[in-house]
């Protein structure tokens, strides 16, 4: 039976863009070239509940569920700071991440913004955990049981 649940983000107008994608190798390859969190970019993790398991190193958690009013305030800060990209992630980056990611580079494009870019982090946390140790080393509060019951499902 179909469930007659209205999403949340159903109260929120859908992105108008599509943000790009930062592929995982090339994130790896900008943190072993020293780049850094709050310095060169900001990593956002959207999840919510399913907050587990480890979030990779430098995220901070901002819960999509609550973000898209909170989207003149983030675009403040950034923009004043010498940030050049903000990076979304959740689960797997197929909803969540994404939608954020679109939203916020709507925001951008609105303030004529040519500066500040909004990616998508291939994969989400899903992708980076599975990914081997040379990620999951990269992981704070890393829980390798979490994620062998999520492969398992």
């Amino acid at each position: 039976m179909a469930s007659t649940e209205v999403p949340w983000h159903a109260a929120y107008p859908a992105p108008k863009r599509v943000a790009n994608i930062l592929s995982r190798p090339a994130f790896l390859q900008w943190l072993k070239q020293g780049k850094t969190a709050g310095k060169d970019f900001v990593l956002v993790d959207v999840r919510r509940a399913d907050y587990e398991g480890g979030t990779i190193r430098g995220s901070i958690n901002l819960p999509a569920q609550s973000l898209y009013p909170t989207i003149p305030a983030l675009y403040s800060l950034l923009s004043a700071s010498k940030v050049e990209y903000i990076i979304w992630y959740c689960g797997s980056s197929g909803g969540r991440g994404t939608r954020s990611a679109g939203w916020f580079a709507d925001y951008i494009e609105s303030q004529g913004d040519t500066t500040l870019k909004s990616l998508v982090l291939e994969g989400g946390i899903k992708g980076w955990a599975a990914a081997g140790p040379e990620y999951t080393d990269l992981m704070d509060e890393y829980d390798p049981s979490v994620w062998a019951k999520l492969s398992s499902k």
